[in-house]
């Protein structure tokens, strides 16, 4: 059972078989639940930061939010992957954190192309749903082929993007992929790709995962897996969409 999300990977898989089996086991209904919430506070969180910076001239702490506010969810992020039974607990506090700070990145997409987060969140939502239904109905199936092929690409572009930040901090810049040109538009259209297919190895993990009886703690653990996927997507979204409209 191979995912390339990081979050839910087999070796997680196989670390959560360890759990106590008198608290419960991983069911479906129970994961959705879980996702639910999760969703909820990372929008809520999203809504609060926006609403903070509303205006010609955001607060004298936006620069800093933005310099720093992805330590936290990104700490908390680590901590739930190397240890899932923390998921209980920190999930909700990663969505929460993760969530103001979306908002403050949402915020700057739409002072640039008003309209483009709602846009986002539409094709983030009709993505999630009609890969659902595809893989539900079988059109498309996690095979090993397919899934060892959506690993090597999100690993490619974690990689990239790894070395991208690494090259900057030197003031080395690499043309073309990060404009809105069409070899820009290509890249981020490839990268919005990768991500959405991330969502079929997702449903995979989880569907075998509650097949297999892995315990209850496993639902708060998918659920931030799940979610994780889902910002990663609606950025990418919205990096796409921006080198759109700035072409108009």
């Amino acid at each position: 059972m191979r995912t390339s999300n990081p979050t839910l990977s087999d070796h997680v898989f196989e670390k959560s078989r360890t759990g106590n089996a008198a608290d419960g086991v991983m069911t479906l209904n129970g994961t959705v639940l879980k996702t639910a919430i999760l969703t909820l506070l990372l929008i809520t969180a999203a809504s609060w930061s926006w609403k903070l910076i509303t205006g010609d001239h955001p607060p004298a702490w936006f620069g800093s939010a933005m310099t720093f506010g992805w330590i936290a969810p990104f700490a908390l992020a680590l901590i739930i992957s190397f240890v899932p039974k923390t998921a209980p607990l920190l999930a909700p506090i990663y969505a929460i954190t993760n969530g103001v700070f979306v908002g403050l990145i949402s915020s700057i997409f739409e002072a640039s192309f008003h309209g483009i987060v709602l846009t986002a969140v539409l094709l983030t939502c009709g993505i999630l749903f009609a890969l659902l239904a595809a893989y539900s109905t079988g059109i498309i199936k996690a095979t090993e082929n397919f899934k060892l092929g959506i690993f090597a690409a999100t690993a490619g572009i974690a990689i990239f993007y790894l070395a991208t930040w690494v090259l900057g901090m030197f003031g080395v810049q690499i043309p073309g992929l990060f404009g809105n040109g069409w070899v820009g538009i290509a890249f981020s259209g490839f990268v919005v790709v990768i991500a959405a297919l991330n969502l079929v190895l997702d449903f995979d993990f989880i569907e075998n995962g509650c097949a297999a009886g892995a315990p209850k703690f496993m639902e708060w653990y998918a659920a931030f897996g799940l979610l994780v996927t889902l910002v990663w997507l609606y950025l990418e979204i919205l990096r796409l969409l921006s080198k759109l409209r700035s072409r108009n």
